[in-house]
């Protein structure tokens, strides 16, 4: 596995103090780098019969997109509440200080599809779970949750016990 971590990047107090931001744009900036994760993640998926690649806004727009290209597959983004412009199914999770919503189309899944969900960090869990149980809400069968990275001491990992969970690197 490359060194993946020097092309992560911390930026301190952000997006409030105390929270140090694992940053994945240097990662995103290199081609070599970023074709590395892509191919790792390549490997480890081209064998599993996935049909979609479920990527949540905006960061797992990015990985998620690259990866379905490689694997020749579809991609089915997960938004924050109102900007999808079709009919959606929604999934709510907490925050801090009170609760936000993500959504995807209504007709992104059929039952029996196998659904690999991307993003590039697990932080809380909170987002990851809500789109997991989105994707089994349609009936889907969620393969695995792919990242990055995985922010152990937050323990968001915990809150996906039902869902297979791969990181790339882990903090």
């Amino acid at each position: 596995m490359p060194d993946i971590k020097k092309y992560i990047r911390d930026i301190p107090d952000f997006p409030k103090k105390g929270i140090i931001f694992k940053d994945i744009t240097p990662l995103l900036k290199d081609p070599a780098a970023f074709s590395e994760v892509i191919d790792i993640f390549y490997q480890r998926y081209k064998d599993k019969n996935i049909d979609y690649i479920a990527g949540i806004e905006a960061r797992g727009f990015i990985v998620g997109s690259a990866l379905a290209l490689k694997l020749n597959k579809g991609f089915i983004p997960i938004r924050k509440k109102g900007k999808l412009p079709y009919k959606t199914v929604s999934a709510d999770y907490d925050l801090e200080y009170g609760i936000d919503t993500i959504q995807m189309h209504c007709d992104a899944l059929e039952k029996g599809n196998r659904v690999l969900l991307v993003d590039d960090l697990i932080a809380t869990g909170g987002t990851l779970e809500a789109a997991a149980k989105m994707i089994g809400q349609q009936n889907a069968d969620l393969v695995e949750i792919a990242l990055i990275i995985e922010l152990e001491f937050l323990k968001g990992k915990d809150r996906l016990t039902d869902f297979p969970v791969f990181s790339l690197i882990k903090y």
